[in-house]
């Protein structure tokens, strides 16, 4: 027997119906903060991501020659062929652009709980707008998200100035390691590596730096710092907007890759592994022959919140079988398609048994039953059952629809 591939799944409809009612609400809430859905090729030039992430994220993608001998990728992320496209289709366009995406990704490793090789990723860009109010529109755009979606989360808010306000003085090999220890909560190893390196005094800085929740005691620990006013000005926002969230200046993931404000959201219920959504500030676009452009975003690891949601079927509505006489049949077809046209979810019997067997299938999924024989068609007519009460009555196709659109599915 054939298997499907190591690292995806298969989705049944009552979890394919799951997933697509958490994705209706993140395209919703999105759209209502003005931001248009952008789709890009599943696959890009190897370049695209490389050329941001070295060579080494090679080991860690899907990558093939076409026939062309070009080097090719299946997206590992959506960023970057965002501003990609951005470079392409859309510098000309009036800024600031807000676009959101909602797409599948393939990362080649170890697939574990939570971790797959194919994965889905919403996200959206906030390209060409360069304020504190810019970075906080993306923060509370991602807090609406994610409450619409039915999780229990916390945002932890830093900015990469604060970290990097202490690495200064240090070389590229040095702040790649310090970033990896602080990344890792390793605060041992990072103090090891210090010491080895004689900067036990930055060991010390650094770690009240990242315990730091107030951000006066932040500037005691940096001094003075040349975006001290926007950063001010981000977290008063935030402060003004009601958010609840964690001053966090210990985030270091992506300090080779943000240029400013960073932020992480956790689920509540996911254990070690339960980062949900991750964004920030960044310029990009130069890298793909563009103007430095001003950016920011997040991408939330869709799979992450549906675990995190836990099973939780949405409201089918209401739903109506057909049964029907082989005399009733033409007519059978007719009012299922009208139910159709009046958006009432409508299932046509199949089996070709008797009216009774036909109804007690029916009745293991739907509401209502209509029942249609010869007398019903002669008519122009609808037998409606109510399979909650056992009553049934016969109405005209108008009055069958008004009968079951008013009542409430079960």
């Amino acid at each position: 027997m054939l298997q499907k591939p190591r690292g995806t799944r298969d989705f049944l409809p009552d979890e394919m119906d799951q997933r697509r009612e958490v994705e209706g609400i993140m395209r919703r809430i999105a759209r209502t903060w003005g931001y248009r859905e952008v789709c890009t090729p599943e696959f890009e030039e190897l370049e695209i991501f490389t050329i941001r992430s070295g060579e080494g994220i090679i080991q860690e993608m899907y990558v093939f020659e076409d026939k062309g001998g070009r080097k090719l990728a299946l997206r590992p992320e959506l960023t970057a062929p965002v501003l990609r496209m951005y470079v392409n289709e859309g510098k000309t366009l009036p800024k600031p652009l807000r676009w959101f995406y909602f797409a599948d990704c393939f990362r080649y490793e170890r697939p574990q709980k939570g971790r797959y090789r194919q994965f889905w990723q919403f996200g959206i860009e906030l390209i060409g707008a360069d304020s504190a109010l810019a970075e906080a529109e993306v923060i509370l755009l991602a807090r609406d998200i994610l409450a619409a979606s039915g999780i229990s989360f916390s945002i932890h808010v830093g900015h990469l100035s604060l970290m990097r306000s202490l690495l200064d003085d240090l070389d590229t090999d040095d702040q790649k390691k310090i970033r990896m220890f602080l990344d890792k909560k390793d605060t041992g190893g990072l103090a090891m590596y210090l010491s080895s390196r004689g900067r036990d005094d930055l060991c010390t800085r650094l770690t009240a730096l990242a315990g730091c929740r107030d951000l006066n005691e932040v500037f005691a620990i940096t001094g003075d710092l040349p975006d001290r006013d926007r950063i001010e000005e981000l977290f008063s926002i935030l402060d003004g907007s009601g958010l609840e969230y964690t001053l966090n200046p210990g985030i270091a993931r992506g300090l080779d890759y943000y240029t400013g404000m960073v932020f992480e959201i956790f689920a509540e219920n996911l254990g070690a592994e339960n980062q949900v959504l991750g964004g920030g500030t960044y310029r990009l676009a130069h890298l793909f022959g563009g103007e430095e452009t001003p950016s920011c975003g997040f991408a939330i690891g869709f799979d992450r919140v549906m675990v995190a949601r836990g099973e939780r079927m949405p409201a089918p509505g209401i739903v109506v079988g057909v049964a029907f006489t082989p005399e009733g049949r033409d007519w059978a077809l007719t009012v299922a398609g009208t139910f159709r046209n009046a958006g009432i979810r409508t299932e046509l019997s199949l089996s070709g048994k008797s009216i009774g067997n036909q109804i007690a299938q029916i009745a293991r999924s739907a509401d209502f039953a209509l029942i249609i024989g010869k007398r019903e068609r002669e008519l122009q007519q609808v037998t409606v059952k109510n399979l909650r009460t056992g009553g049934q009555k016969a109405l005209s196709l108008a009055d069958a629809i008004r009968e079951v659109s008013g009542s409430e599915p079960r």
